[in-house]
């Protein structure tokens, strides 16, 4: 029996099997954010034959002061949504679901990407950019939340099939999230609850304008690696408040240490992180960190570190990736 070939089920997102492909850079949108030829064509190659169960559009930017990088992909205003529409569609036609990823970069950007000052829970050095951030105001993060609903309700008009909450690998949710960078002493910092109260206050707005049928994922560091930083512990803690929230399927990774931890190069390398949070909630929970053999892919499943795997940098060099594991494991 394949646990990789089984479908999931009970789930908002149903799936046809466990691969997934997670969100990746690519740099290929317009200068300004738009879908591209570049990018259609490129996630018209990776979706071939529909192998891949999810595919996970790369971070789009919810605002123009949380654009991480130049040719980042934009879900700002509503001028964005016809070309991810056509975006949907080339996958869909493939056989494949997808989600969009949805992000604002806080204080892992730059004036030189954004034109403006970046800005942060508080003003504390960014331990990845170095960078020192404006701190939001109350109406500010208001704001935030109510960029992250626009930009879900986008997501929705343009056909996707759900759409992920970004909180990891050092972006604005994660500088929330983290004692390392969260020093606020309002209702937004202070404990671990207050630490994800802007999550919570997310999650709400955004299941408020998608309704209750369309997935929410999120992506969780779950760990900053990091003395001082989020721990395991709290990430189980925060893990149980968004399934409660209405989160549907978590996705795992890192924290401030990015989407690597030093030193470690096994397959699927985050799976403690999953393993401890799938012991504290009943939603699924994707690995990814790692994984480029089908073997790996089988024993992570069936040994119940996880319940989807994602493929990340192997299905990025090799398009066929993907066909070869699923028939390989009929």
């Amino acid at each position: 029996m394949s646990y990789l070939l089984s479908s999931l089920e009970n789930c908002k997102l149903t799936l046809n099997n466990r691969l997934v492909m997670p969100p990746m850079a690519t740099s290929k949108s317009e200068q300004n954010g738009m879908v591209s030829k570049d990018i259609l064509d490129y996630y018209d190659e990776k979706s071939q034959g529909g192998y891949i169960s999810l595919i996970i559009i790369e971070h789009s930017f919810i605002t123009l002061a949380g654009k991480a990088s130049e040719r980042q992909l934009s879900i700002a205003d509503d001028s964005t949504v016809e070309g991810l529409k056509a975006l949907s569609n080339i996958i869909h036609k493939n056989g494949s679901k997808t989600v969009m990823q949805i992000n604002h970069a806080g204080s892992s950007t730059s004036k030189e990407v954004t034109g403006l000052d970046p800005v942060g829970p508080s003003a504390i050095i960014n331990p990845c950019s170095s960078n020192v951030p404006e701190e939001f105001t109350i109406n500010e993060i208001k704001n935030i939340i109510l960029e992250f609903k626009n930009a879900a309700r986008r997501v929705k008009e343009a056909g996707f099939d759900g759409v992920e909450i970004h909180s990891a690998h050092g972006y604005l949710l994660n500088q929330f999230f983290s004692p390392l960078t969260n020093k606020r002493k309002d209702e937004y910092g202070g404990d671990l609850l207050s630490r994800i109260k802007i999550h919570l206050d997310i999650i709400k707005a955004v299941r408020d304008v998608v309704g209750e049928d369309f997935p929410i994922l999120l992506r969780l560091g779950a760990t900053d690696n990091m003395e001082g930083g989020i721990t395991i512990e709290d990430s189980k803690i925060a893990a149980v408040a968004f399934e409660k929230a209405g989160v549907d399927i978590l996705d795992i990774s890192g924290g401030f240490c990015r989407f690597i931890i030093p030193g470690n190069t096994s397959q699927g390398y985050f799976s403690p992180l999953t393993q401890a949070i799938k012991k504290v909630v009943s939603i699924p929970v994707l690995l990814t960190g790692g994984i480029t053999k089908v073997e790996a892919a089988e024993r992570l499943l069936s040994s119940g570190k996880a319940d989807l795997i994602g493929v990340a940098r192997a299905i990025y060099k090799d398009s066929k990736w993907a066909e070869k594991a699923i028939k390989s494991s009929k």
